[in-house]
């Protein structure tokens, strides 16, 4: 079976963590409305749902991917780059010991679970303003040991590497060339993004169907050219928050 773990918009969403966008105003209405959608269409695709509350004194909360990166193996609760979001860890921790064997990244690491994409074995890591390559020493030692192949691989001009590439199917990968070297994901498919959509690399692959942003529409074209399915959901007032389709959720199987 496959979970969703979520977590509520935060009613101090205005003050989010930003590096990359100028700060907008954020109609928490609006944003919940879009948030509860989003749940929706993870509920159509076949996942469990397992929400979380938001935190009036959390402003990020609802991005609950950066708080843990969920494999078969375990789950590597990160240290988020951004201090504030520290205080996030607790809750998102308690429901994933339901289901996983904790392992944690240390000081003086950071890792945002936004900058890791899973490949199969093959996980790579974004060195980007959020994390640092003491999470990604860690990372390696505590995962390498199972199996996993753990790459590094620099980030400019976005947030996290998930901002950059998204995996649309086991062998294709949607990209922004602009802000990650892509000739690191060896000979995968790439799809590249439209030149006037630059954030629209997030994907959220659930089965054969990717859950994608609708505001992205020539980029939704190359995809169905490339014959990816995909669903849309509005998350237009949360992406003034820097958010994507994948950092809303974690989504794994029991």
């Amino acid at each position: 079976m496959l979970v969703a773990l979520t977590r509520g918009v935060s009613p101090s969403i205005e003050r989010c963590e930003l590096t990359h966008l100028g700060r907008e105003s954020i109609d928490v209405s609006v944003a919940t409305q879009q948030h509860r959608s989003y749940e929706e269409c993870l509920a159509g695709l076949g996942c469990a749902l397992r929400a979380l509350p938001a935190e009036p004194d959390m402003p990020d909360c609802v991005f609950v991917e950066d708080i843990a990166v969920v494999l078969d193996e375990l789950a590597l609760v990160t240290r988020p780059g951004a201090p504030s979001r520290r205080a996030e860890t607790p809750g998102v921790e308690r429901a994933l010991s339901e289901y996983r064997e904790l392992e944690h990244i240390r000081p003086p690491g950071t890792l945002d679970g936004g900058d890791v994409l899973v490949l199969g074995r093959d996980i790579f890591i974004g060195l980007s303003a959020r994390t640092n390559e003491d999470g990604l020493s860690q990372t390696r030692s505590k995962l390498e040991p199972l199996g996993y192949s753990i790459t590094g691989v620099p980030v400019s001009g976005c947030l996290h590497l998930k901002s950059a590439v998204g995996r649309v199917s086991p062998d294709t990968l949607l990209v922004n060339r602009d802000w990650v070297d892509t000739r690191v994901f060896g000979d995968r498919r790439l799809i590249e993004v439209a030149p006037s959509e630059s954030r629209a690399a997030g994907v959220l692959p659930i089965g054969d169907v990717v859950i994608y942003p609708s505001a992205f529409k020539r980029t939704r074209d190359r995809l169905a050219e490339a014959g990816i399915e995909t669903t849309t959901v509005d998350l237009s007032e949360l992406a003034k928050a820097e958010a994507g389709v994948t950092c809303c959720s974690l989504v794994f199987r029991t």
